[in-house]
């Protein structure tokens, strides 16, 4: 067996460190679970009925967080599937092509039959040369995993892990159940604190802990509102945070709603059609992460127009009927010519009136 070399020594120290954040959180968790079920609860509490209501309510926002961190952190992120790996012989063809117009006539080829609808800033074919695939939708290359994520929103180093189709629940989750978890303490733990301040506390190690837990439990809730509530817009918005900061590109351009169905349907994208699951860390997310209903359609007045031959009935996504079948099912019109794109569409509009949503195109087609 070969030695390893520095390059592998630095790769394992740098995954070591990438636990720190967590175990920080973990030992902080700890010492709050130390501090308010114990110090603050059992000791300084005299009262048997106020023990009782926060034991519990603090046992149950305590198990739902630690369900979801863990869930976000040890949930491994999705890769596309193989479908979008390039074959031996298009790996070499493209090998022996130059970067240029035949780079991407390969990649077109390639690309043909799959549920592609976003491009690069300058029209391209997204593709990965680390990992050798064509991107689907929404999906990014991850520089610290070196991997190709589904639907990646970003990489937490608070949890050692990418957030992407796979746990993107679960990290909301985590922040909504954390942010009551301090709140909570907070709520419960001011009395106390204030009576610290007026004396009105014995002179024990339990006084130092409440006044602790008090600041660590505000600090915290200010931060993760902020975080939560932003996260809470992203999902209503059917966006992921690189979205937020670069609009995808489709064929017609950049679309900053270009996901977005309108706010119950964005909502039932990340949380699922049952709604006994939205509470739970439960995997209840719809779709495959590959493909993703799109409206295509510019909603945004400051935005180009839209393409020729969508309605302007079309521009609300709470009126379009997406298709049941998943989008891989369909052909993708925006890697053929523009030409057939609005024949394909003007020949189905004399057969069904409004169908002019390039989804409900491709949908007909099949």
């Amino acid at each position: 067996m070969a030695p390893s070399g520095p390059g592998s020594v630095r790769r394992r120290c740098r995954r070591v460190l990438y636990w720190i954040p967590v175990v920080f959180i973990s030992l902080l968790l700890g010492w709050s679970y130390y501090a308010y079920a114990i110090q603050l609860c059992i000791v300084s509490m005299e009262n048997i009925g106020e023990q009782v209501v926060c034991l519990i309510a603090y046992h149950l926002l305590f198990a739902m967080f630690v369900w979801s961190y863990w869930k976000t952190i040890f949930t491994l992120p999705m890769n596309p599937s193989k479908e979008f790996h390039l074959s031996y012989a298009e790996k070499e063809l493209l090998e022996r092509e130059p970067r240029g117009e035949a780079h991407q006539e390969v990649l077109r080829r390639a690309a043909r039959d799959l549920p592609i609808y976003t491009r690069t800033m300058s029209g391209a074919i997204r593709y990965c040369d680390r990992c050798q695939l064509i991107k689907p939708d929404r999906c990014h290359h991850c520089s610290v995993c070196d991997k190709c994520i589904l639907k990646m929103d970003h990489h937490c180093p608070w949890v050692n892990n990418c957030v992407g189709f796979s746990n993107y629940k679960f990290f909301l989750l985590f922040l909504a159940y954390s942010l009551l978890y301090c709140l909570f303490i907070a709520a419960t733990d001011l009395q106390y604190f204030i009576k610290f301040w007026t004396n009105g506390l014995p002179d024990t190690q339990a006084k130092f802990h409440i006044m602790f837990l008090f600041f660590a439990a505000a600090m915290f809730s200010v931060s993760l509102s902020s975080l939560f509530g932003y996260h809470c817009w992203l999902v209503s918005k059917n966006k992921s945070t690189l979205e937020a900061f670069r609009s995808p590109v489709f064929r017609h351009g950049t679309d900053k709603n270009g996901f977005s169905l309108g706010f119950g349907k964005n909502m039932r994208q990340v949380f699922g059609d049952e709604k006994k699951y939205w509470l739970l860390p439960i995997f209840s997310s719809l779709g495959d992460g590959c493909s993703f209903p799109t409206c295509l359609v510019n909603q945004d007045p400051e935005q180009p127009s839209t393409p020729a031959g969508l309605n302007s009935s079309s521009k609300n996504p709470e009126n379009h009927q997406f298709p049941a079948k998943p989008l891989r099912e369909s052909q993708s019109h925006l890697l053929t010519d523009s030409q057939s794109w609005t024949e394909n569409s003007t020949n189905l509009g004399k057969g069904k009136a409004g169908m002019s949503n390039p989804a409900l195109t491709m949908e007909n087609e099949n």
